[in-house]
């Protein structure tokens, strides 16, 4: 009872002269650990996990009682399964992340006062690029022909992401969505004979995904039509 007692004043204390908040991002299906920066625990150290507004203890190590405790019950099961504790640094993982585990962790010991925000990112699928056929147009003069057709690259139901018309290196377009889970698309237009090389990539915080286009494949097919 003393010993809880003098870590939760120590909490308050150590709470000055903590690290402040460390902002860790993941990518929803991976796994993160949460880092106490100890080399090793002491024999009188007591450590504890909490998550969330409540401060909901979800794992301790008490060395003095040679307990090691996850809570991973708490808060409808969330953490089942999910939880693992590092027995000579006490740093948490969590593996099989989802959205539901976004949000405040806090790590409390008899010498380390810690804050993490956890951000947990949809998985990003593939972006497609498709060929607008009722927008192909060509235009002719008295020496050549000069044919284009009218691409579009498209994803469904994301938030907080930037879906982006490069050729080669060149950024030429984007589009961006922050808040709302909507569906995106991009247009670009290009020649019928153009040899150079463009990709639709879809982007967010700490990913990517990247299609290329085939011209030929998707701008080939048909015939122009005259104007």
């Amino acid at each position: 009872m003393v010993h809880m007692l003098v870590l939760f004043y120590l909490w308050h204390l150590v709470g000055v002269f903590g690290d402040g908040l460390k902002s860790v991002s993941v990518t929803e299906g991976d796994s993160v650990t949460l880092n106490t920066g100890l080399t090793e625990i002491m024999y009188e150290d007591l450590i504890l996990w909490r998550f969330g507004a409540k401060n909901t203890l979800i794992a301790q190590i008490d060395v003095m009682a040679s307990s090691i405790t996850i809570n991973d019950d708490v808060l409808d099961g969330r953490f089942r399964d999910r939880l693992k504790l590092d027995h000579q640094t006490g740093s948490l993982t969590i593996t099989n992340i989802t959205t539901d585990h976004a949000g405040l962790y806090k790590l409390l010991t008899n010498s380390v006062s810690k804050d993490f925000s956890l951000s947990v990112y949809s998985r990003l699928p593939v972006p497609v690029i498709s060929r607008d056929t009722s927008q192909c147009t060509s235009s002719s003069s008295s020496s050549s022909l000069s044919s284009y057709c009218l691409l579009v690259c498209s994803v469904v139901n994301l938030s907080g992401v930037t879906l982006s018309w490069y050729k080669g290196n060149s950024l030429l377009s984007n589009i961006s969505v922050s808040d709302l889970s909507i569906s995106l698309s991009l247009p670009l237009e290009v020649e019928y004979q153009d040899k150079n090389t463009y990709s639709c990539v879809l982007n967010n915080t700490i990913s990517n995904q990247t299609q290329h286009l085939d011209i030929s494949k998707l701008c080939s097919a048909g015939t122009p039509v005259l104007i």
